[in-house]
């Protein structure tokens, strides 16, 4: 009859396709790592602050300039911080959707 035990489906088709599949798992775990392992950068305010932070959100540090802290104008200070780390968020998710486009739930 034509039909296996697959439902009428040609058994190597569907190893066809499990394989497809293992590799584009295999490909966006690859992808994912290389992600994580990338270091991401901002400086704002002419360098005065600068942050850094790995693929995964992981902030690896945030360097300040002596001449940018001024007891009198603590809110620039905070401004300049919170600028620079959500300008390498950006970053990071704008390389997430370049590298990953059609994976759902990153991170």
């Amino acid at each position: 009859m034509g039909y296996n035990n697959f439902g009428g489906f040609g058994g190597a088709n569907i190893q066809n396709l499990m394989r497809q599949a293992q590799k584009m798992q295999e490909d966006m775990a690859k992808a994912r790592k290389e992600l994580v392992e990338t270091e991401f950068s901002s400086s704002v305010g002419g360098g005065m602050v600068e942050v850094k932070m790995m693929g995964d959100r992981t902030l690896k540090s945030i360097s300040i300039k002596p001449e940018v802290v001024d007891p009198d104008d603590v809110e620039m200070l905070e401004d300049l911080i919170v600028s620079a780390v959500n300008d390498v968020l950006g970053q990071i998710s704008r390389k997430e959707k370049e590298v990953m486009p059609n994976m759902p739930g990153m991170m």
